[in-house]
């Protein structure tokens, strides 16, 4: 059930490697000079954005990363290898903190954005550098420098676009799989979402990606531990759209309109009620189910008239693509002239 939007891991940088001590030895050369070579720089360590990458959970499993040791030096003045770089990809919006100085380091913003986390170990230097007119034999080098280690904190903001609210079972997981480019499972569990998903879709307008988050259905005091909770709704601060999606094919069986909103904006209002101030939608869904949807319309208006902070509501089937390309229209449109009206 967890979102893994926050995780400790521990990167080191190679060591590098140590100097050679060698004398050039041939038959007809017994006292060769010095011919010691250079050890390799340690490999560094990068943090990169992928803006294909939308959590953290590979960092659960593994948290231990290192790059690799330069090599040693070698007689006949051959120079050690230098230690490959190791670069490690994280989602774009990850903030990097040092943890043993509490101090945030670099938030990566941009897609393939790099940022150079741990340095490698300086090379040792073989005994051919400290050869000099009074010293012709040095029996000299220098061990290869430690790289730099360090325990990072990977924090993930994530940058959403479109929250989903609902109850269990309104068919938030197929309206997002329909409209984005995820792959869920969808099955008919009394919490068909356990844990967020994130859709992308893309703006024809201007390109850009639209990040939907849909989070495990909301029911009554969840607020206070019931069902999964209201955990999630942490990440609906900074998005620009909440979504309500409501399942109109039960509405005058066990809910009817007023009861449901009111369970969700309830809920949302003790966690926190500056989420209402932004802007919604409503989503009745599966109206595949029902014969005549369009009779519902003027109640709904109706019903809607107490809600002024609902600003639009649709119809739509998710299941059988009714509706949504007019939804993914107005998305597309009112997202394009909310970022052109900041600029």
């Amino acid at each position: 059930m967890k979102f893994f939007d926050e995780v400790i891991i521990y990167v080191k940088a190679g060591k590098g490697g140590d100097g050679c001590i060698s004398f050039y030895r041939a038959r007809f050369l017994p006292k060769g000079g010095p011919d010691g070579g250079n050890g390799g720089n340690g490999g560094n360590v990068y943090i990169t954005a992928n803006h294909n990458i939308n959590n953290l959970k590979n960092f659960h499993y593994k948290n231990n990363y290192i790059a690799d040791n330069g090599l040693n030096g070698q007689n006949r003045k051959r120079t050690g290898k230098n230690g490959k770089n190791l670069i490690i990809q994280v989602p774009l919006g990850t903030k990097i903190i040092d943890v043993e100085k509490n101090m945030i380091l670099v938030s990566l913003l941009k897609n393939n954005q790099i940022f150079l986390i741990a340095k490698g170990g300086k090379k040792g230097l073989g005994n051919i550098n400290f050869k000099s007119s009074i010293n012709r034999t040095p029996y000299k080098r220098t061990i290869g420098d430690l790289g730099e280690k360090k325990k990072i904190k990977l924090k993930l903001i994530l940058k959403i676009n479109i929250g989903i609210l609902g109850l269990p079972n309104s068919g938030k997981s197929t309206f997002i799989k329909n409209i984005s480019s995820i792959k869920t499972k969808i099955n008919n569990y009394i919490f068909t979402t356990t844990k967020p998903i994130l859709g992308i879709i893309k703006n024809k307008l201007d390109n850009s990606n639209i990040s939907i988050l849909d989070v495990p259905g909301i029911i009554k005091n969840s607020f206070f531990g019931r069902g999964l909770g209201l955990d999630f709704i942490k990440y609906f601060k900074y998005c620009n759209l909440i979504f309500y999606i409501i399942d109109i094919s039960i509405i005058n069986i066990k809910y009817n309109i007023s009861n449901t909103l009111n369970i969700i904006c309830n809920e949302i209002s003790k966690y926190d009620n500056t989420l209402l101030l932004k802007e919604q939608w409503i989503i009745f869904n599966k109206i595949d189910l029902l014969h005549n949807p369009n009779y519902l319309i003027s109640c709904i208006k109706k019903k809607l008239i107490k809600y002024q902070y609902i600003k639009k509501f649709y119809l739509v089937s998710s299941k059988n693509n009714i509706g949504i390309k007019k939804l993914y229209i107005d998305i597309s449109n009112y997202l394009y002239k909310l970022k052109n009206k900041k600029h």
